[in-house]
């Protein structure tokens, strides 16, 4: 068997200790997998005297970074740093130097991806990803890999398991969005600044990766359009159910004839489709391509030991790589890097979608027709209408409408009107709707 590669870690917290832990527990079926010992030889960790559930013995710990960056011996440098200012500035030190990149940092690759990847194909060396898009589940590959015979239509993925838990249980119990975060929070599922997953930051990440992945366009995290959950009401989910839908926080991108969608939003999905079932903390990504038709990926988005699992996969890849010619490698972003297609990417306002709309009127006659006449003017064709018992107190009742599909952008007019109506009190809510259909 050839010599040990050796590795570098920079990070040493949940991920990093749940890489170490799976490496070391299952080393020689990892050997026996990638034709040679994979083994870690330096860390850089904030507390060096800390006790780990992994041996440390034969690891040089430090907390310099440019002690394993630089260092001549190692072959391997897995970052995981987080954030993207000191990790941009070590990754592309750790690739001058030579060394082949594992990351599991998304908002590293969604913003500064371009910039790395041009870096590390001079320097003839890899960059691989894989736990940077839905922890453990090997949705990269997949994508890149797997489906390399097709031509990917759209792909809508819950890429956030602390929303996805959030919904979930203002589903299970009726409980609002703050007291849900408030329990996320505590169980450990939410960060103290939730920021990042419940207005969908983390979600854009990923689906600006696998967007460039899927159609071969250059990663464009500035395009993706954002909207959190923070607005979801107990009345929002009780109506879904009503009208046979689940809310999910989705990512979609889509290839229409216009461009490329970016967003990330809540959605409606009907009941019956596999990926409104996706409960709790988990991911799935459900992806739709000409040949294979919809296939489905699911499994944890997070978790020490998931995440390492894909770090590991992609060790192995890159161990497997490391005598071969760079140029009969898998290309970074699944297509060589001379032949990415600078697609528009759609402003929101010109996708097509069906939607929710939900209103507070007031019970008195003809306030129906004037709302059903502003959506006509606006080529809007309702496709279901609940109406609730009027509230004696106030003398509102709740109206709750599908629309057919239409352009966002007309949907946008026609709330605008809908507003300034005296019979319509505060905000409609408007939540899209998507199929899903192969």
């Amino acid at each position: 068997m050839l010599n040990p590669v050796k590795v570098g870690i920079l990070g040493l917290g949940t991920v990093g200790g749940g890489t170490v832990h799976v490496l070391q527990k299952n080393a020689e079926e990892i050997a026996r997998r990638a034709g040679r010992a994979i083994i870690v030889t330096h860390a850089c960790a904030k507390e060096l005297n800390k006790t780990h559930p992994y041996s440390t013995e034969n690891m040089v710990l430090t907390d310099q970074l440019n002690e394993v960056v630089s260092n001549p011996e190692i072959d391997i440098v897995i970052e995981l740093l987080g954030g993207t200012t000191i990790a941009r500035e070590m990754t592309l030190q750790a690739i001058k130097n030579g060394k082949h990149i594992v990351t599991a940092n998304k908002a590293l690759i969604a913003n500064h991806g371009n910039e790395i990847f041009a870096a590390a194909q001079e320097k003839g060396v890899m960059v691989a990803f894989e736990a940077a898009v839905g922890g453990g589940i090997p949705i990269i590959k997949a994508v890149r890999e797997g489906l390399a015979a097709n031509k990917i239509q759209w792909i809508a993925g819950i890429i956030n398991g602390t929303s996805n838990f959030i919904l979930t249980e203002m589903r299970d119990k009726g409980s609002k969005f703050a007291d849900v975060l408030a329990e996320a929070q505590r169980l450990g599922y939410a960060e103290k600044d939730p920021t990042f997953d419940i207005e969908g930051v983390d979600a854009a990440h990923k689906l600006t990766i696998l967007a460039s992945l899927a159609f071969g366009i250059p990663l464009q995290f500035d395009k993706v359009y954002m909207e959190g959950i923070t607005k979801i009401t107990p009345e929002d989910v009780q109506y879904s159910e009503e009208l046979g839908y689940k809310i999910k926080h989705l990512g979609i991108t889509r290839r229409t004839d216009k461009g490329i969608e970016l967003r990330v939003h809540p959605t409606f999905i009907p009941n019956k489709r596999l990926l409104a079932n996706v409960e709790g903390v988990m991911n799935a990504v459900l992806v739709q391509a000409d040949a294979l038709g919809p296939s489905l990926y699911y499994g944890a988005g997070a978790g020490a030991l998931p995440t390492g699992s894909a770090i590991i996969a992609d060790l192995v890849d890159v161990t497997r790589t490391l005598t071969t010619d760079p140029g009969n490698r898998v290309p970074h972003l699944a297509f060589q890097s001379n032949a990415l297609a600078d697609l528009p990417i759609l402003p929101i306002d010109e996708i097509e979608t069906s939607y929710y709309l939900r209103m507070s009127a007031l019970d008195k006659l003809g306030v129906m027709a004037q709302v059903t006449n502003i959506l006509m003017e606006n080529a809007i064709s309702i496709e279901a209408i609940i109406q609730k018992e009027p509230n004696s107190d106030t003398n509102q009742v709740q109206v709750v409408m599908l629309t057919h599909k239409v352009v966002e952008k007309q949907v946008n007019k026609a709330i605008q009107a809908i507003e300034q109506l005296d019979s319509i009190t505060g905000q409609v809510t408007r939540i899209r709707v998507e199929m899903l259909k192969g």
